[in-house]
């Protein structure tokens, strides 16, 4: 029997996907982390795909008339499902480069705010790119097993996961969420904050890429002790010449302040709605904040001083749900309780 498994393991690729809207990262089952990349796909004018990941993102908003850069994923669901089919293939291809694979397993981290079409509809993309057996789980579920919260045990835990286009904010126990709210606004939303604000107050016309790099590079939450800037390029709308000009942290920062208002106000109603024994563990126990969000300078301090509770960042916070997802497919049988119908 022994000998059996071990053949049949050489013929079957287990693996776990973080199907994210800004990016995608896939585990394999025995090999760890093995892609990480944006979940963009470059298609022709005859619908053949040209690149995929990062190689696509560098064409978005350079492509020609014959060639045209999409992101399939929107609000952290699939928006366009035959080019999704197409990237979670190229995904798979490229992570399991054998075709003689009798079966994959796959589990797939997604938004709690998902509807049965939307799960069906990842379910069915993840099949026609090749798997034969697909479990879901809901995001913050996974990141709170990413960052070894022990989500099986009778206590609460609240985990604010921020990706690219959902915020979930979770109250877990028991292997369950106990209380979950989800909301259409993450880090695509700050970017277009940013492209908002730069064209009403400097008549710059810039891309959503250019708006994240400002974001990561002089975003914050909170006042820094040190002020930082940086250049910004981008399409001055007045004259139609390409051009420049150097922005702080201070100005970016208020650019962002309402969609970090929204996610905060989001939080403290999951906290007013957490049962009183679940709430007295979060005192105790703090907050987890995930996804990219997280990277976002001085939002656990903002988060700290609108809850009066301790916030936890992990070192690697994109990174938690994919752990997570990971973590789940090595133990299956014991964790299974935790992946959604």
């Amino acid at each position: 029997m022994g000998l059996f498994k071990a053949i049949s393991n050489l013929f079957t690729a287990n693996l776990a996907m973080d199907l994210g809207t800004a990016n995608t990262l896939v585990y394999v089952h025995n090999k760890g982390i093995v892609l990480d990349e944006p979940s963009v796909v470059a298609i022709n004018s005859e619908g053949q795909v040209e690149a995929v990941g990062l190689e696509a993102k560098k064409m978005y908003g350079r492509t020609h008339s014959k060639l045209e850069a999409i992101r399939p994923m929107k609000d952290g669901v699939i928006a366009d499902f035959d080019i999704t089919n197409k990237m979670i293939q190229y995904f798979i291809k490229k992570t399991l480069p054998r075709t003689f694979l009798v079966s994959t397993h796959m589990v797939i981290g997604v938004p709690t705010c998902i509807t049965q079409v939307e799960k069906k509809a990842v379910i069915d993309a993840a099949l026609m790119a090749g798997a034969k057996r697909v479990n879901l789980v809901e995001e913050p579920m996974a990141a709170a097993i990413g960052v070894g919260i022990p989500v099986h045990k009778p206590e609460g835990n609240m985990v604010i996961d921020i990706g690219g286009g959902t915020s979930d904010v979770a109250v877990i126990s028991l292997s369950a969420i106990a209380y979950g709210e989800s909301i259409r606004l993450a880090g695509d939303e700050i970017d277009e904050s940013i492209v908002r604000h730069m064209r009403l107050k400097h008549h710059l016309n810039i891309g959503i890429f250019e708006a994240e790099r400002v974001k990561i590079a002089i975003g914050s939450a909170y006042k820094l002790d040190q002020p930082i800037t940086t250049e910004v390029k981008g399409l001055n709308v007045k004259t139609g010449i390409p051009t420049s000009i150097v922005i702080g942290d201070t100005e970016i920062r208020e650019a962002m302040s309402e969609s970090l208002a929204t996610i905060t106000s989001a939080v403290l109603r999951a906290l007013e709605k957490t049962p009183p024994e679940l709430s007295a563990d979060i005192h105790s126990n703090g907050i987890y904040l995930t996804g990219g969000g997280a990277l976002i300078r001085g939002l656990d301090k903002l988060l700290e001083e609108k809850t009066t509770l301790k916030v936890y960042t992990p070192e690697d916070p994109l990174l938690s749900i994919v752990k997570g997802a990971g973590a789940i497919l090595d133990d299956f049988e014991n964790m299974k309780k935790v992946c959604v119908s």
